[in-house]
């Protein structure tokens, strides 16, 4: 925690420590300077805030500074490089009177304001059997004027005057907006909407009235939640986000909302990839508040084949809030209503040609009861979809969905969390083997989604499961001590179980059926210039997109290279766009494929696109020539438009007929163009010495007539060769006990060259 608040330009500022000037003074809670110390611990942007940091930087106080008394005069008994301090902020700093010590300024960071500050009330000095009545609403409304803008650490004690009396609390809990509890400091700055919660122990002799006017409503059925126990892995910071749009608003009670002159959250929208985990975390949000049971609807339940019908069902979804409202008013419970699969009801209006105009009348029944005139303020509507885009815009306009939030894929941090939540009963029977490690899982899962991960487990279990049975006999006893789920079962499971935005990795290696081998320094220099553009889009911020071409003759190794590209970057999602997959499609099909494997790129924060043979993608033909233009278009859209914020992507294409993407202007949007040659000699007696089909003699003429030679070319030349040996066999020269005859080499060669 300390490293957000503290750079590198920080200086310290030795200063001594004096007594606060009076008791008057002490009550304050400030640290106090002289007026020509004062502009050293200025806050920038703020004209009047000085704030400054005492002790160590792991373990250190912030207080207030003030160079002024209360008639705006300079406090004269402050000598220069003096701080004074009162007892309980000397203890708080753990410093003593006349002791030097290191003033640092200090600069709030981001997202410090303080959302809810718990104290415990005491005197400071208990006098026998002393009682005080205290109101709760007008001291928080005290504290809030009194220490504006001062710094609260978790804690902390402060002495202020109330009523006549000298009272000391104690910070028990420090809230920052936005932000659940963590390992750190909890510490933040308290502003005029801060809300204060009071406790005073028994014995103190301190009563407080109005307390359920000044503490949390009972909106939430439990203090705190444990999301690993609700089985929710990955997703913190999502209901971090979630809890402050939605519910903040609705923990206070509802004369402090009315003051503040805001209305409820009534929607969300919970969008991201299938089976992340939206519908999961609607149903346990539903289920820790405090209230009606939620009512669950998929989205296709609500159509009926009557008219009417269906308008009828959304506005019965509502009937028990709008009585409830009626009834109760404020006091009301919170009716949640769970939308699965919306988008299949809530299509924008007009975008549905079905003659009957259903999908816009339930649209507009669903406006009307969230942000209609008799607007219901008990309610709230969560929506899920995978398909953002095709939801109605009104609907997701302040008022209504309002609070929309990425559900995307768990990061590995989020896969360890949800493959321990999916494990923890199999550790608790022993029946995890010690070798399983969850951490290395989490690792090798990249792209996996929390519903694949939960695959991934049951396809581990099924194979332990299965070893303790016997085909030839169903009804033997089976020893449940024996079952042990093991890493190996894990490795198998990941075998099986693909993640669909993965990478291809099956299709990537029929792109180089021979592998890689060495062709020479211009090859390896390509192949290197490309990975450290890969390397660019990793780590830079400033090159979210990147793409690159690889030109050359037909044959020359472009795919295989961009292949291996692909693979050796490591990207979480990598895939190949080639012309073989969309046989006999339209080219409206295939713009549409080309878009939706972009679109799923978006979602991996790291991706790799192979665009391979551009020209049969375009539908290229010389005569004319002729192209599809729609397909063109849709290309040059998506190679200039960047992910979105936090996302990766890195194109890669491939052609034999630049020129003529040069004709139509498509080289220039690449941003490198590498052209990948033919062999030379040197090159063909590279890969011939690592195939090692030939004899040590017999090399160099081989090579020397493969001179300009496509790779491909070759291996096609050496299986022609291999399969047709005279005296041999194919399988024992790939194995190295025979060698390929030169002669009959030079006859497969005058062959490929009458077929080139």
């Amino acid at each position: 925690m300390a490293g957000r608040f503290f750079g590198s330009s920080a200086a310290s500022i030795a200063m001594i420590v004096t007594n606060t000037p009076s008791q008057e003074l002490a009550l304050t809670n400030l640290a106090y300077i002289s007026a020509s110390d004062l502009p050293k611990f200025a806050v920038p942007g703020h004209s009047n805030l000085y704030l400054a940091s005492i002790g160590d930087v792991f373990d250190y106080a912030i207080f207030c500074i003030c160079g002024l008394n209360f008639d705006n005069t300079a406090h004269e008994s402050i000598r220069g490089g003096h701080i004074a301090l009162n007892s309980i902020q000397r203890r708080c700093a753990k410093v003593s009177a006349a002791e030097s010590i290191d003033v640092t300024r200090f600069v709030p960071p981001e997202n410090f304001n303080l959302a809810v500050l718990t104290v415990e009330l005491d005197f400071i000095k208990r006098v026998g059997s002393r009682n005080e009545q205290i109101d709760a609403i007008i001291l928080a409304k005290q504290l809030r004027r009194r220490l504006n803008n001062q710094v609260m650490t978790a804690g902390q004690k402060v002495l202020f005057e109330f009523q006549g009396n000298n009272y000391s609390f104690t910070v028990r809990e420090a809230t920052v907006e936005g932000q659940g509890k963590s390992s750190s400091i909890e510490r933040g700055m308290i502003l005029d909407d801060t809300f204060f919660v009071f406790d005073a122990p028994r014995d103190s002799g301190i009563k407080i009235i109005n307390q359920r006017e000044g503490t949390t409503s009972n909106i939430f059925k439990q203090k705190e939640f444990n999301l690993e126990s609700l089985g929710i892995g990955g997703l913190g910071a999502e209901f971090a986000d979630i809890f402050r749009r939605a519910f903040a608003s609705r923990v206070f009670p509802p004369h402090v909302t009315s003051k503040l002159g805001i209305k409820h959250v009534k929607g969300m929208l919970l969008y991201g990839p299938p089976g992340t985990g939206k519908t999961l975390m609607a149903r346990q949000i539903g289920k820790i508040l405090n209230g009606k049971d939620p009512k669950i609807v998929n989205g296709p339940e609500i159509l009926s084949k009557f008219v009417g019908e269906t308008e009828k069902n959304v506005r019965d979804l509502f009937a028990d809030a709008e009585q409830d409202q009626k009834n109760l008013g404020d006091e009301s419970d919170l009716h949640v209503i769970i939308f699965d699969e919306i988008d299949a009801i809530c299509k924008s209006r007009g975008s549905t040609r079905d003659g009957t105009g259903v999908h816009d009348s339930i649209v507009n029944q669903l406006l009307t009861k969230i942000d209609g005139v008799e607007s219901l303020n008990n309610v709230l509507l969560i929506g899920m979809t995978n398909r953002k885009d095709m939801l109605d815009e009104a609907l997701l306009r302040p008022g209504r969905l309002e609070v929309q939030v990425e559900i995307s894929l768990p990061d590995e941090n989020g896969r360890l969390q949800i493959l321990q939540i999916h494990t923890n009963k199999m550790k608790e029977n022993s029946f995890l083997a010690p070798d399983v490690n969850l951490q290395e899982l989490a690792a090798r899962t990249k792209n996996y989604s929390g519903a694949e991960l939960e695959g991934v487990v049951k396809s581990a279990v099924s194979y332990a499961l299965n070893r303790q049975l016997s085909l030839e006999d169903l009804t033997k006893p089976v020893e449940e001590e024996n079952i042990k789920v093991t890493m190996d079962d894990f490795l198998n499971a990941l075998h099986e179980v693909i993640p669909a935005f993965g990478a291809s990795t099956d299709d990537l290696e029929r792109c180089r059926l021979h592998g890689m081998v060495e062709c020479g320094d211009r090859h390896k220099h390509i192949y290197q210039r490309a990975m450290l553009v890969a390397e660019q889009v990793k780590v830079s911020k400033g090159s979210p997109l990147v793409t690159c071409l690889l030109e050359g003759y037909r044959g020359s190794g472009k795919t295989a290279l961009a292949a291996t590209i692909g693979i050796d970057s490591d990207f979480a999602y990598v895939k190949i766009i080639s012309a073989e997959t969309m046989i006999g499609l339209h080219e409206s099909t295939k713009c549409a494929q080309i878009i939706k494997v972009f679109e799923d790129a978006y979602k991996s924060p790291l991706s790799v696109i192979v665009l391979d043979d551009i020209e049969r993608l375009l539908e290229y033909v010389p005569i004319g020539p002729r192209f599809s233009n729609l397909i063109s278009q849709t290309l040059l859209v998506l190679l200039k438009k960047l992910p979105p914020k936090g996302k990766k992507l890195m194109v890669i294409g491939t052609t034999s007929e630049v020129d003529f993407l040069d004709s139509i202007g498509f080289c220039n949007n690449f941003s490198i163009t590498y052209n990948v040659p033919t062999l030379s000699r040197d090159d063909a007696k590279k890969v011939l010495e690592q195939l090692n089909v030939f004899a040590d003699e017999d090399i160099d003429s081989a090579a020397e007539a493969l001179d300009n030679m496509p790779i491909k070319k070759l291996y096609m030349l050496i299986e022609m060769a291999a399969q047709g040996a005279q005296g041999g066999s194919a399988e024992a020269i790939y194995s190295g006990k025979e060698k390929i005859n030169i002669s009959h080499f030079f006859d497969c060669l005058g062959d490929v060259v009458r077929l080139i």
